[in-house]
């Protein structure tokens, strides 16, 4: 075990705050991909309807499947790469982007060949059978949105992926509603929006890594740059399939108004499981040079941090989300009103999952055949519950099954991974706190008030007593110093100190001034 070297109290400070300054902008661009979202959601529910939601689901499911597997792991190993290569970062991003770029085209050539995965309810028209060339545009996007993040550039990410590609879609799918494309309106509005946010993600990056000097393709190069991304590979392979598979086997066994009812759902319940994905940018960054130090300790400390942060924040949104569940699903039609009980099932999955998510943050870099193996058995539970019991159900109560089945595996892989990193690292790394429960139980109170009033007060005055009660609970009793960093209260005592230890810490010039 490696001793943890001295560490001076402002550097620590310095990189809390850049977690909480990092966390804190992308999340919030993950609140504003969803208020674009729900103009889609309420587009799609209310002139396309659910069955033509659920066509929608699964074919976007199985292009992001594709395009998620030709980045091969690099949305979180090209900071390790960039890490390794201060002196060539712009050749590792390129490497990056045609070792994408090739693995897509194979993606595509597939889909090409076989659209019956894309649509298997058969039935498609001339123009879905390209679909798949969304491929590279999306996989793209997420190597140069990963390496603008290396530099803490998560503002880049919050304007492609929060604001350009939800609005696009958005009010392309509203204007196709009204034409003679309406069959495919969605689809369409989906291929400009993946469009639009990939020259916002590739301009950017060019502008700050510009053309690598001498770079030219190396398939050895590339080869090595492949082989050890596969792990990444695989736990992004298994993560996607914790997100993804329940979708996959109800288009199998239930009804496309059923994964219409069940996506809708599923995209309310992101919201929580945003915060999480919001401090990855940041948050590889920081542990790659901790770990290239030594600093054990302080890496455990990080991620214990992040997981108070992330259970706190989705505690307070499921409560107020999940109580109000059938009002907030009734709003995308009265069909969609009876998904209330999936929507439940789906923000307990957020809940169970945050630890797991925080802990793979750390593994990936520590224990990534460990890693895999227990996103592999979580996927293998998840699984194995879902065919066991969706079959036997008919229905929305199909749906009901498929999110049970998959809060199990997350809360299998929660427990797991969280003791495996603290095996790793020698210290405790679990984020939950006594204090979460003490503030839960007045809003789950207030809440079953709430349930007695009509639905438009609990879709507002409703949700927001929910979420302001147990907030205020949860800041007064719960917050202590480090902690209300997230917010911003006690940013400023410690921008001194970030400007002063940004030089010292071991980031590579260019990012210095992101970083600070």
């Amino acid at each position: 075990m490696l001793a943890d070297p001295p560490a001076s109290g402002a550097n620590d400070a310095a990189e809390t705050a850049a977690l909480a300054k990092g966390g804190r902008t992308s999340f919030f661009g993950y609140v504003l991909r969803l208020a674009a979202r729900f103009p889609f959601l309420f587009i799609a529910g209310r002139l396309y309807g659910a069955e033509a939601l659920g066509r929608f689901a699964y074919a976007t499911m199985v292009v992001e499947l594709a395009a998620m597997l030709a980045t091969l792991g690099l949305k979180r190993g090209l900071a390790e790469d960039m890490a390794r290569r201060p002196e060539d970062e712009a050749g590792a991003l390129f490497d990056a982007l045609l070792l994408s770029l090739l693995a897509s085209l194979v993606g595509v050539l597939l889909l090409l060949a076989l659209p019956q995965l894309v649509f298997p309810a058969g039935g498609a028209q001339p123009l879905d059978r390209w679909f798949a060339l969304i491929i590279p545009f999306i996989a793209l996007a997420d190597v140069a949105l990963a390496g603008l993040a290396f530099h803490h550039d998560v503002g880049a990410q919050v304007r492609a992926r929060s604001i350009i590609e939800p609005w696009v879609l958005s009010i392309a799918a509203l204007a196709l509603a009204f034409t003679w494309l309406k069959g495919d309106g969605m689809l369409i509005a989906y291929l400009l929006s993946m469009v639009a946010a990939c020259v916002a993600a590739l301009a950017p990056a060019l502008r700050r890594f510009g053309w690598p000097r001498g770079w030219r393709p190396d398939a050895r190069r590339l080869w090595a740059l492949a082989r050890a991304n596969v792990p990444l590979a695989g736990a992004d392979l298994a993560e996607w399939g914790a997100r993804r598979l329940d979708i996959f086997i109800l288009g199998r066994f239930a009804s496309a108004e059923v994964v219409g009812i069940y996506y809708v759902a599923q995209q309310i319940a992101s919201l929580p499981q945003r915060l999480k994905s919001s401090f990855d940018p940041i948050l590889g960054p920081v542990l790659t040079r901790n770990l290239a130090a030594g600093n054990l300790a302080k890496v455990a400390a990080h991620v214990r941090q992040i997981s108070f942060w992330v259970a706190a924040v989705q505690l307070g949104v499921v409560l107020s989300l999940g109580i109000t569940g059938r009002a907030g699903m009734g709003l995308f039609g009265p069909v969609f009103a009876s998904g209330a009980l999936i929507l439940l099932g789906l923000l307990l999955v957020e809940l169970f999952a945050a630890q797991a998510a925080v802990a793979e943050g750390g593994l990936i870099y520590l224990a990534r055949g460990p890693n895999l193996a227990w996103s592999l058995v979580g996927l293998g539970v998840q699984a194995g519950l879902t065919v066991w019991l969706v079959p036997q159900f008919d229905g929305v109560a199909a749906g009901v099954a498929a999110a049970l089945s998959l809060a199990a595996a997350a809360l299998l892989q929660s427990v797991a991974k969280s003791r495996l990193l603290q095996a790793r690292l020698g210290h405790h790394v679990s984020g939950w706190r006594l204090s979460l429960l003490v503030s839960a139980l007045p809003a789950l109170g207030l809440g079953l008030l709430v349930l007695r009033t009509p639905e438009p007060i609990q879709l507002s005055i409703g949700q927001i007593s929910i979420l302001g009660s147990y907030g205020f609970i949860i800041w007064r009793f719960g917050f202590k110093g480090a902690d209300r960093l997230l917010f911003g209260r006690g940013l400023k005592r410690v921008e001194s100190a970030i400007e002063e230890e940004a030089a010292s810490l071991p980031l590579p010039a260019a990012a210095r001034d992101q970083a600070s």
